[in-house]
């Protein structure tokens, strides 16, 4: 079955950085949109960034120029690196094998556990 196992959150000052990764198994990984979403206390869980089979990806405009999603087919592994951190971006944040279509991502019913960035000083 599919499984997504989230890593690399934790606490990290304003204005600092982490990557967090997830690992997909059972899927053709190279051949899947994958994306980040995001659920910060009381509020709905949204994309964050979502890449392609292709490597085309997209952004929430409130991450743009802070935060970049990656992949790696050989190890099945998508990365979403996140610099210039802040205290709003403070969420569960959640690995998701989606569908691309029409340059935009959309999620699917496949998530991983989720893994906490807490952005404080």
């Amino acid at each position: 079955q599919v499984q997504l196992v989230e890593s690399g959150g934790g606490l990290v000052q304003p204005g600092g950085s982490l990557r967090l990764s997830c690992a997909a198994s059972g899927i053709i990984f190279r051949i899947a949109a994958m994306g980040w979403y995001r659920q910060a206390p009381g509020k709905q869980r949204e994309l964050v960034a979502g890449i392609s089979s292709g490597g085309i990806t997209n952004y929430v405009d409130s991450v743009k120029g802070r935060f970049t999603i990656s992949r790696d087919n050989a190890k099945n592994t998508v990365y979403l690196q996140m610099n210039t951190l802040k205290p709003e971006d403070t969420a569960v944040y959640y690995c998701n094998k989606g569908l691309w279509s029409g340059g935009h991502y959309y999620s699917n019913d496949y998530w991983g556990q989720g893994t906490q960035v807490t952005v404080s000083s």
